[in-house]
């Protein structure tokens, strides 16, 4: 199992990655360590993966599944209730393991330079123009300059072409989010935007200082990556943190 680890300055008591497509028993299209339950996959290989998942990476505990749904709501671990939907999942506890899963939007991974607090938030465009971000980040006990950001691997600005009216609904909340936009000179109306520069927009509004990652690419990247943009059927890689 080949996974990905975050290149920021949190404490030795965090524990966080990303996995990648490699190592799993699924078959194509979702070769091979497809983590989703929800797209078509055999289910007893995708419960095969999630269990070389915990046993191989020695999860503290069996991790939540989420219904992602592109929304804004944050759950916080441990969770006792029966309503799974939610795009973000917070824990000021031991060895709550948070966990979202992605294919081409980005995964934003949280904790605090002390190592008490840890989140993960599912952000596709949808999720972070409406504050799912935001709302991550009012989970924390910890002063926002004190939170440590990292974003993992997701789909690159070159590859993910969108629609006049996504730049217009971000343009809305921020005339800075422009920046993050460049036009399609082939396509009127369409523009590439870069979600790694809207992610680093929104959190630098909030006070965040710490914020690292944003150099993969889940479209152009087909050897480590699922991308639902490049592919359509495909797998979800899990990203994954929890405090010792």
């Amino acid at each position: 199992m080949q996974i990905i680890t975050p290149t920021w300055l949190a404490p030795k008591n965090i524990h966080a990655f990303s996995t990648t497509r490699l190592g799993g028993v699924s078959l194509p299209p979702f070769d091979a360590l497809n983590l989703g339950a929800h797209v078509g996959d055999d289910p007893c290989a995708v419960a095969e993966n999630r269990q070389l998942l915990q046993r191989l990476q020695k999860l503290p505990h069996p991790p939540l599944y989420l219904n992602q749904t592109h929304s804004t709501r944050v759950l916080t671990l441990p969770y006792t209730g029966e309503n799974l939907d939610g795009d973000a999942v917070y824990s000021a506890q031991k060895n709550q393991v948070c966990l979202v899963m992605t294919a081409d939007c980005l995964p934003v991974f949280f904790t605090d330079k002390s190592g008490q607090e840890v989140a993960l938030a599912h952000a596709g465009w949808r999720g972070l123009c409406a504050g799912i971000l935001e709302n991550t980040l009012a989970k924390f006990n910890a002063n926002v300059e004190d939170v440590l950001v990292w974003l993992a691997p997701a789909i690159s600005q070159q590859a993910f072409q969108v629609g006049a009216e996504v730049r217009a609904q971000f343009m809305q909340h921020s005339p800075i989010s422009a920046l993050a936009f460049q036009a399609d000179p082939l396509h009127k109306q369409k523009y590439y935007a870069d979600l790694y520069l809207l992610a680093r927009q929104r959190l630098t509004a909030c006070g965040v200082k710490h914020i690292y990652g944003g150099d993969f690419c889940t479209y152009t990247q087909k050897d480590l990556f699922f991308s639902y943009r490049r592919d359509g059927q495909t797998g979800r890689m899990a990203h994954v943190i929890w405090r010792e």
